[in-house]
């Protein structure tokens, strides 16, 4: 591999990050996209940068507390990555509220849509919203004094709160008001011109005097905290993995404050006394010139008058012949591979709920690493476990921010029967298996699903991904050792068509690359095709430039963080880099290469990360036969095309909108079936 490579050959994570979340903001401002869907990317990048700030913001700064000092690839240390992350942040939340006003005004203009502050309240609303703070939110308000006998509260994570300065006869005082999590943030209002809303907050700011009587309040201020929420699990230590993540998320409630979001117009003294309090580091106090956290455009999208001005509802594809009567004829016969959201999801809920119920059916084993709140899918394995088959389920415990749904899951499973583990010490498990074990008449049968995204009902409705289903016996005998692994003490044995990590996925992704190298040495065509979340491990980006410095063509889809860089003379001349951004997040992992002429298509749960190739159980399958092939390569060739959403990085990190003279062309209208 080489080893002649500089920090000035690859990007830094964290800044490549926050420029896949620009890319999610252009979104707002792209006419192509219904009114209400451009509000909605900037809820989407709202949320994406709480999780940034949570968990790799924290990081860092935990890094520079401790006094490390290492840099990454790019060269930069925690220190230095804090800074620039601080900078880039403010110009983004500026683009962000700019993008927001916009946006809303043309709703304004064009579809009466309204969100409204309490002084433009008619009188008829005022009386409404008056009402509503009586009946409904002031018995749940609860103001915080702060003295010598009341410390400074414990402000939650990601909560809405209003710092108030006030006076009671020659004192002053601050107190907070949160904004209750338990009820919509945004309200209906009576309205004979159009559909009018205003947020809560609005309505607790004009009511304050009423929670504090007998006090004149001097100055108030909207602010929101982000704390750390990275857990730190000590598996070596932990007598039970389960109770100890109980205890951890618990713990993530007290993590120590990362981000202050405030108001513009919050008073310099209320700002400094927050700041004081809660001790933030490097900076990280963000002004806002509008309502803190856009999340509260998701309430939204439910709403049933907006239906010209969101995405026309989509229904997925089913097929006949994967019905629950003849789904397991249709898998003696062939591979089946699935595109959702384009093809429905429901097929891999339909087959469990199938196994469930069927009387041949003898074992179920699968892996859950995310799952929907009322997931059909946990449903049918504990009606397998009630009905006396034999259901294993890989529970993994770690999943981030989903640990709390999943330890509710793991219990439910238990109770009913089911053979529940939670991985193996130190390694998440990412991998997406299901295994159903058949008894028929020629014998014990097999039947296999293997997927890139999770068992997921929801967002398998918003997220691209790609399903196998086979009956192949090298692809189940491996799967049947890896749930062996994973339940009990088995040794890796030699996979007959399976790739797993930590163990084996990387050598395996050199020697593809390797190969690649070696029929161009050999005066042949040499092409790497990949579709990814992220690239940002090291050492797979140095193999890339070896491959390209031999003449390799590498083509690579990678939707977030990309460290690559592209156009590096010698070195990245023949990689180029795209990114789409969609209706649909783009999740699917494919990874193709020509091989001379005898191409080999994997698809994976993995990405190019370390922590993927290092840290996580994961799977690289191959597809094999015809029709699953074309398939999938129907998908990577028409976002290639793409020169609507599709954009490409250039030779100065800046991500450009491919465009040509050829026929509009998106890729995701393509795949679900609309006319171009």
């Amino acid at each position: 591999m080489g080893n002649n490579y500089e920090y000035n050959h690859f990007y830094n994570r964290e800044l490549s990050w926050l420029e896949f979340n620009q890319r999610v903001l252009e979104e707002v401002s792209d006419s192509i996209n219904p009114l209400l869907e451009r509000l909605k990317f900037l809820a989407i990048t709202s949320s994406n940068l709480d999780e940034f700030f949570m968990v790799r913001v924290a990081g860092l700064i935990a890094q520079y507390e401790e006094g490390l000092i290492k840099k990454d690839i790019s060269g930069l240390t925690p220190e230095d990555q804090l800074k620039a992350i601080n900078k880039r942040v403010k110009k983004f939340v500026q683009d962000q509220y700019t993008s927001y006003k916009e946006v809303l005004n043309t709703l304004n203009k064009k579809n009466h849509l309204k969100i409204k502050k309490y002084s433009q309240l008619d009188k008829k609303q005022k009386i409404y919203v008056d009402e509503f703070y009586s009946e409904t939110l002031f018995p749940i308000l609860t103001p915080m004094g702060i003295d010598v006998s009341r410390p400074f509260p414990h402000i939650l994570t990601g909560s809405l709160n209003i710092v108030v300065h006030l006076q009671h006869e020659s004192e002053k005082h601050m107190s907070i008001v949160q904004v209750p999590r338990v009820i919509n943030r945004i309200i209906e209002l009576p309205s004979n011109s159009g559909i009018e809303f205003i947020l809560i907050e609005e309505i607790i700011k004009s009511n304050l005097q009423d929670l504090f009587p007998g006090c004149n309040i001097l100055d108030t201020g909207f602010f929101r905290i982000t704390r750390n929420a990275d857990m730190i699990i000590d598996e070596d230590e932990a007598d039970d993995l389960l109770i100890e993540i109980e205890k951890e998320l618990q713990k993530r409630k007290w993590g120590e404050p990362v981000r202050i979001e405030y108001d513009k117009d919050i008073p310099k003294k209320c700002l400094e006394f927050l700041t004081r309090n809660l001790k933030i580091q490097f900076s990280n106090l963000y002004e806002i010139d509008g309502p803190l956290d856009l999340t509260f455009i998701f309430e939204l999208m439910d709403h049933d008058g907006f239906k010209d001005i969101k995405y026309e509802k989509y229904t997925p594809k089913r097929y006949a012949q994967l019905e629950k009567n003849t789904i397991y004829t249709t898998l003696k016969k062939e591979d089946v591979i699935l595109s959702h959201p384009y093809d429905s999801f429901d097929h891999i809920s339909d087959l469990i709920e199938a196994a469930a119920t069927d009387k041949n059916v003898l074992a179920i084993k699968q892996t859950l690493y995310r799952v929907s709140g009322d997931s059909p899918i946990i449903s049918s394995l504990i009606k397998a476990a009630r009905s006396n088959k034999q259901v294993t389920v890989m529970v993994e415990l770690k999943a981030r921010f989903d640990e709390e749904r999943n330890i509710m899951w793991a219990k439910e499973l238990e109770k009913s029967g089911c053979h529940v583990i939670y991985g193996i010490k130190g390694l998440k498990t990412h991998a997406k298996c299901l295994l159903i074990v058949r008894r028929e008449p020629s014998g014990i049968k097999r039947y296999l699903h293997l997927g890139t995204g999770n068992y997921n009902n929801s967002t398998a409705k918003l997220y691209t991904d790609l399903s196998l289903l086979t009956t192949n016996e090298e692809l189940c005998a491996d799967v049947s050792n890896l749930f062996n692994i994973l339940t009990g003490f088995s040794q890796n044995r030699k996979w007959k068509r399976l790739i797993t990590a930590p163990k084996d996925m990387r050598n395996e992704f050199y020697r593809l690359i390797d190969r690649e190298i070696q029929h161009t040495a050999n005066g042949k065509k040499g092409k790497i095709i990949v579709k990814i979340n992220s690239l940002v491990d090291e050492k797979i980006i140095k193999k890339l430039y070896d491959a390209s410095r031999s003449g390799v063509e590498i083509v690579l889809i990678v939707r977030g963080a990309c460290c690559l860089k592209t156009g590096i003379k010698g070195v990245s001349e023949n990689i180029k880099v795209f990114s789409l951004i969609g209706r649909f997040l783009e999740h699917t992992r494919v990874y193709h290469f020509e091989n001379n002429g005898d191409p080999e298509l994997f698809l994976s749960s993995a990405d190019w990360m370390s922590r993927n190739l290092d840290r996580r159980i994961e799977t690289l399958f191959p597809v094999i036969k015809s029709g699953p092939y074309k398939k999938v390569m129907e998908t990577i060739d028409s976002i290639l095309k793409d020169n609507i959403k599709l954009r490409q990085l250039d030779e100065k990190g800046t991500y450009f909108k491919v465009k040509n003279d050829k026929k509009n062309f998106s890729s995701q209208e393509y795949l679900y079936g609309k006319k171009q």
